[in-house]
């Protein structure tokens, strides 16, 4: 397979990435249509959404933007039909959409927890199910989801958040062994410490103590995920299922 097959190994495929206005989620998007995929940009801030879509259009692919909050199963669902109704089909779905509200868990409301689970984890199974629905009738597709290493060490002040990426990747196992035998495989990303608007605000101090741990020596780029993302999309992996593969500069490796 030559470079130029390889970066356009996603032609004709349709993918919807969730979240994917901005950071981490627009990389995902901008991947994979730089691979061939026409790419549906979904964010509950509509106006970047369609700043996104023009840039993946700028590409060449076909492109919609819709907001969705993926916390509500009837806007999941309404997304969905939406998306095949216009672009004809559904290859990829990307649950990539997530909040966070941390703070320690003595002082966490439920109303903190709840808001993390809603989005988070609900939200990716809201898109998985709907998303399925669609794929095990083409008897084919790929779901992607986006989990955290903080689902599998746990991090101070993140219990809602490490919660719902431990729920994640174990909603990931489960639906890969389900769908495997209509060929629909379900994999998930676990990234590390990504440079992202979510990370800036964090205190430098923190900032430093992240570095310290990673045998890299730099924090990750979103383009480092959504890398990841498009190999678990294409042909390249098509015998890989039910996995969480880390991108975190072997942070949780040593």
């Amino acid at each position: 397979m030559t470079d130029k097959d390889v970066a356009q190994d996603l032609a004709g495929k349709v993918a919807i990435v969730t979240g994917s206005a901005r950071g981490i989620g627009k990389a995902i998007a901008l991947g994979l249509a730089q691979r061939g995929a026409d790419v549906v940009i979904t964010d509950v801030d509509e106006a970047q959404a369609r700043q996104t879509a023009s840039e993946v259009s700028e590409l060449g692919r076909r492109s919609l933007a819709i907001r969705c909050d993926v916390g509500s199963r009837e806007e999941v669902e309404g997304l969905i039909k939406q998306v095949v109704t216009e672009l004809g089909q559904l290859d990829i779905y990307v649950n990539n959409a997530g909040i966070t509200r941390d703070t320690l868990l003595i002082r966490m409301s439920e109303d903190q927890w709840s808001q993390v689970m809603d989005i988070n984890l609900k939200g990716t199974f809201f898109g998985c199910k709907a998303a399925a629905k669609v794929m095990m009738k083409a008897r084919t597709g790929r779901i992607v989801n986006i989990a955290s290493v903080v689902g599998r060490m746990g991090n101070v002040g993140q219990a809602n958040y490490s919660a719902s990426k431990a729920g994640v990747i174990a909603l990931t196992r489960t639906a890969a062994r389900e769908l495997a035998a209509r060929n629909i495989t379900v994999n998930a990303v676990a990234p590390g410490y990504i440079e992202t608007e979510m990370t800036q605000g964090l205190p430098e101090k923190a900032k430093a103590a992240f570095l310290e741990r990673i045998p890299l020596g730099r924090p990750g780029s979103a383009e480092d995920v959504a890398g990841a993302v498009c190999f678990l999309c294409s042909p390249a992996a098509d015998y890989i299922t039910g996995q969480c593969i880390t991108v975190d500069g072997g942070m949780t490796t040593f």
